[in-house]
């Protein structure tokens, strides 16, 4: 089974296995999940803090209070592969890169948590669960993490 889901137009690492324990425990506040977001706009400093004490969202038809969260604008663009499907052309206007760290997963909660600041999510890659870095792995490739690396 699969630990935390990605939607259909999210990338990044995913977690399977066989441990129901394991799967808790991922799925727990206890352990952080960082993505690189890559956003429509220019976002601000305000639009980041606005992310970091927490913003409202909707889940399931009721409004939740994410907790407060790390978040801060990257740099430099992530080398990531190409998407196979093209977001949007460049002409569209400028887009800018932020790194969210968070240790709850509602349903779609960082591309609700960028709009809910005004900047909505154009690409979203996990690259971090716990102490398990996506690194340089390509999409499709399987590496095995034994629970201590967690």
């Amino acid at each position: 089974m699969a630990i935390g889901r990605l939607d259909e137009q999210s990338e990044g690492l995913l977690f399977l296995t066989t441990d129901g324990m394991m799967s808790e425990i991922v799925r727990s506040k206890k352990i952080e999940k960082q993505y690189y977001v890559q956003v429509d706009g220019l976002i601000t400093e305000e639009g980041i803090e606005q992310m970091k004490k927490g913003v409202e969202i909707g889940v399931h038809g009721k409004k939740y209070m994410t907790l407060p969260c790390d978040a801060h604008i990257l740099n430099s663009f992530p080398d990531f592969q190409p998407r196979a499907r093209k977001i949007r052309g460049d002409h569209h206007g400028p887009t800018s890169w932020l790194s969210v760290t968070i240790t709850e997963g509602k349903f779609r909660q960082v591309r609700k948590m960028t709009a809910a600041v005004g900047f909505p999510t154009l690409r979203l890659m996990r690259i971090r669960i716990g102490n398990v870095l996506l690194g340089q792995m390509e999409a499709g490739a399987v590496k095995k993490v034994h629970n201590f690396d967690i």
